[in-house]
């Protein structure tokens, strides 16, 4: 925990964009509207500067119902480590406005506390509200479905999190991410379909390789008793890691990612 909020202290967490605030004029909502210029004034201003949270706490005065600065405050507590009056703000930021804070309350349940199931119920009541794409994860990484097949995964709803991921890969329009086949193939591989996890593997190299791919397709090629590809990828797996072309996030750590002496080891 406490390398987590070190980690947190010394990176710039997500600072959302700031909402339009002639939208609330257009639509009559001048309360909305003044809390909104009040709150453009904490653009050149740190998060954990006194004045970025009292700019914030005015535009609340001005308007208790602007999400916007409940969620903006929200971020510093997060980063500090307060995370029981981070959630108090942002619960507040989705009750007053669910459509543009459910899903990032859910990323955030997800990505730093592994509360799968939170951020399960989080994403499947979005969906249940909107009847519209719901977007991506705040750094772009994931859709917010695959990551919903991620979370079933990681409490052992293998099949479940496999029909998600396949209908969201195949929905229309949907191009895979960057890690969306690598994620698929690690479930594949937990539940010993090896050669659907080879496959999956494979599509993901197309897409974008790294070293946990290829650290997994050595894993596979060793349990076919494939000894030539085994040590090949397992190679391949290390040279990948050196040149520092691995799963990566500068908060936290992706699902399965593997270190280098897991590779070494294996």
């Amino acid at each position: 925990m406490k390398k987590l909020i070190y980690i947190l202290l010394i990176l710039p967490i997500w600072l959302f964009s700031q909402p339009n605030c002639n939208a609330y004029l257009y639509k009559g909502d001048t309360l909305q509207y003044k809390a909104c210029i009040e709150a453009e004034k904490t653009e050149k201003l740190y998060q954990f500067q006194r004045e970025f949270q009292e700019i914030l706490d005015n535009a609340i005065k001005i308007c208790p119902n602007f999400a916007y600065a409940y969620r903006e405050k929200s971020t510093a507590y997060l980063k500090s480590g307060d995370f029981l009056t981070w959630k108090k703000l942002i619960d507040k930021a989705v009750e007053l406005d669910y459509g543009s804070n459910l899903g990032y309350r859910a990323w955030c349940r997800y990505q730093f506390f592994r509360d799968y199931k939170g951020a399960i119920n989080d994403i499947e009541k979005l969906e249940s509200l909107v009847n519209y794409n719901i977007g991506y994860s705040v750094d772009g990484d994931y859709h917010l479905k695959i990551a919903k097949a991620i979370c079933y995964s990681a409490i052992n709803q293998k099949q479940k999190a496999i029909k998600i991921f396949l209908e969201q890969i195949n929905t229309k329009d949907y191009s895979a991410g960057l890690y969306d086949y690598y994620q698929l193939g690690v479930t594949y591989y937990e539940i010993n379909d090896f050669q659907n996890a080879l496959k999956s593997f494979e599509k993901q190299s197309e897409i974008n390789e790294f070293a946990d791919n290829a650290y997994y397709k050595c894993k596979v090629y060793k349990t076919l008793k494939n000894d030539a590809d085994y040590r090949k990828y397992k190679e391949i797996a290390l040279k990948l890691y050196l040149e520092n072309k691995k799963l990566f996030d500068f908060y936290t750590q992706h699902s399965n990612s593997i270190n280098y002496e897991t590779i070494v080891n294996e």
